[in-house]
């Protein structure tokens, strides 16, 4: 059940990122669609956040240092990028345009939504 609310907390974060960021766009036709859309983009995202994530921390743990951890913003618009891309090969209506502002303030506005959003949902530790 935990997973499905992350799921859908992740699709509220990146639909709330499609009315904000003129650069990411979801073009379905109707708000069923809409859903399915970020729904299955919420998947690409996780997915993509649970393989690449630790891969990228690891191999550049040393740039992670070296820029106080600012490189985290790059590496996070990379990987939107990335879910933007696998969404398009896909044939899903999300998409992002560019780099900078687009990817990299799509996913920190994604993160801090998300954050705070799961901070709202009770966890079943909280007992």
């Amino acid at each position: 059940m935990g997973i499905l609310i992350r799921l859908v907390i992740t699709a509220v974060s990146l639909w709330i990122s499609t009315l904000v960021i003129d650069g990411i766009h979801l073009n379905a036709a109707t708000t069923l669609g809409k859903v399915g859309t970020l729904l299955a983009v919420a998947v690409i995202f996780g997915i993509i956040n649970a393989v690449l994530r630790p891969i990228v921390k690891t191999i550049g743990c040393g740039l992670y240092v070296l820029t106080l951890g600012l490189i985290a913003l790059i590496v996070n618009g990379l990987l939107f990028l990335l879910v933007s891309w696998i969404a398009g090969q896909a044939s899903l209506p999300f998409h992002v345009d560019n780099f900078w502002p687009s990817a990299v303030l799509g996913a920190l506005l994604v993160g801090v939504v998300s954050w705070l959003l799961n901070m709202l949902v009770p966890d079943g530790g909280d007992d």
